[in-house]
């Protein structure tokens, strides 16, 4: 098997970091190859090979899937034990993956990814708040119901892990601080290796002018952005 992934700038593209920690922490080897998001002259050029002009794509033997859930589902066809064994714990991962996957508007919009800024806010809007509620919420019946066995969502790495990563990223960038079990879950989440690895990367790259948070916003407070891929 033959892996490439096109990926965004790791300090900033949430979908990319997806199916890249996700294969990077279950040991899938594969080829990075990134685009960067970069809105210059030459970024039509770089995306005109991706469909939809997106990242993430993963390339496979000539098959291209350029959706970071569907890149997961096609990954967990053909590797085992990246959802859950048992089927009620993988129909409710499944389950809290597409809420991530379609949802959370507010939490995407205002608190977009940049994983070297600390942006604490001051302010959030009650749309935000819900949004975080809800997460919080997620992480710690998750953990309760299917949990026993390890610190992470399901007891072992899934994909669901993988799903939330960007959200425990934006959760350090702003200063949201979990309570009780959603707390040691995202401090679990933040310590994995393909994690930790991925926020280095990300930390050594060039800020892209139109992207990075302490070059949009030098003044301290909240930082409304754009939604990124």
């Amino acid at each position: 098997m033959s892996y490439t992934l096109h990926i965004g700038e790791k300090n900033y593209s949430s979908w990319s970091a997806r199916p890249w920690i996700l294969m990077r922490q279950a040991g899938i080897p594969f080829t990075e190859r990134v685009a960067s998001l970069a809105q210059d002259a030459g970024k039509a050029a770089r995306f005109a090979a991706l469909p939809g002009g997106r990242v993430p794509v993963l390339e496979h033997d000539g098959v291209l899937v350029w959706d970071s859930l569907a890149i997961c589902e096609y990954l967990a066809e053909r590797h085992q034990g990246l959802w859950p064994a048992d089927p009620v714990a993988r129909a409710w991962a499944r389950c809290i993956c597409a809420e991530m996957h379609g949802g959370f508007a507010a939490l995407r919009s205002q608190m977009s990814m940049d994983v070297r800024a600390r942006r604490p806010q001051r302010e959030r809007s009650a749309a935000v708040l819900v949004d975080i509620a809800r997460i919080e919420l997620i992480w710690g019946e998750t953990r309760r119901r299917f949990g026993a066995g390890g610190v992470l969502l399901f007891g072992e790495f899934t994909i669901a892990d993988a799903y939330y990563a960007p959200v425990a990223f934006r959760f350090q960038t702003y200063g949201v601080e979990p309570a009780g079990e959603a707390a040691a879950y995202w401090r679990a989440l933040l310590a994995l290796p393909a994690v930790r690895e991925w926020e280095a990367a990300g930390r050594g790259e060039a800020a892209l002018p139109d992207h990075d948070l302490d070059r949009l916003y030098p003044e301290d407070g909240p930082a409304p952005a754009r939604a990124q891929r």
